[in-house]
């Protein structure tokens, strides 16, 4: 019996580490993402009965991978140590929600949109993007709290001087750090915010560009900065874990060959003590007579 199931844990093995099976699996997961945005026109009603057709057998197919893959593992617990396996086992149980309850349909399409998030799991290099996204956010908020305090003093200050310009842009402080979110962003900041204040203030340029060289120039690149070390950081950890791996399959390898080896060694000694087999450094005793 165990057997058995290990060469039927060896053929899951085989079949999810193989690359046609992924191609296979994200080719699904664009189809599905496909699926949620075709649902969003009117013209897919008249398709209505061949998209809920379609979204079970893509609700089937998740399944049906996902318990490959737990077949794939020696132990279903291991199966569960690993972040991305618990992430695909909860968009996969959330998308097996019916959505025959009117009360449900909502909550069932609102889960099944995070099945596209499933390419992140399935794609390495997505992942790492992931990671280092999330593990730069700590580092990040210092950056956003230094952000903040720069726009409140710099809100603070334009409420007070640009306040009779324009009330509905400097009236409070609240508005302020909202106009200066504008000009951060450059959405149309010169002619709605710069040109009408400096009318008034032709020194104003002074203050929003000093702000703009801040958060644009400084700032913005402190954030790209720390999200490129993060990424070094983890790529860099990858490579030191493959090239672990590396090293001890060849360690096992070279374990190998040396117990095979020995084998022989000892194959061939017993051959020689049983005079079936000369030994290996053994020497010719009859030599030719010369006359």
């Amino acid at each position: 019996m165990s057997e058995t199931f290990s060469v039927w844990q060896a053929r899951f093995e085989t079949l999810r580490s193989n690359k046609i099976f992924e191609s296979v699996v994200i080719a699904i997961i664009v189809v599905s993402a496909l699926m949620i945005g075709a649902k969003t026109y009117d013209e897919a009603s008249r398709f209505e009965r061949w998209l809920v057709y379609l979204d079970v057998a893509v609700t089937v197919f998740f399944l049906v991978e996902l318990l490959i893959r737990m077949a794939a593992e020696r132990n279903l617990i291991s199966f569960f140590k690993k972040g991305w396996n618990i992430f695909d086992f909860l968009i996969v149980t959330a998308s097996l929600i019916p959505m025959d309850d009117s009360e449900m349909v909502l909550l069932a399409r609102l889960l099944r949109i995070f099945r596209v998030l499933r390419l992140v799991s399935m794609i390495p290099e997505l992942r790492l993007l992931l990671v280092a996204l999330v593990k730069s956010i700590p580092r990040m908020g210092y950056v956003a709290l230094l952000m903040f305090i720069i726009f409140y003093i710099y809100a603070a200050v334009g409420s007070f001087i640009f306040h009779s310009v324009d009330e509905q842009l400097w009236g409070n402080i609240a508005l302020a750090m909202l106009t200066l979110f504008q000009v951060a962003t450059f959405e149309s900041w010169a002619t709605a915010v710069l040109y009408p204040t400096m009318e008034h203030f032709p020194y104003a340029w002074i203050y929003f560009l000093t702000f703009i060289f801040l958060n644009a120039f400084i700032f913005l690149n402190m954030m790209i900065g720390i999200v490129l070390d993060v990424m070094q950081k983890e790529s860099a950890l990858i490579d030191l874990e493959s090239g672990e791996g590396e090293a001890a399959e060849m360690q096992g390898l070279r374990s190998d060959v040396k117990a095979l080896r020995e084998q022989l060694d000892r194959m061939e000694a017993a051959l020689a003590q049983s005079g079936s087999l000369p030994p290996v450094n053994s020497q010719p005793t009859d030599t030719p007579k010369t006359d």
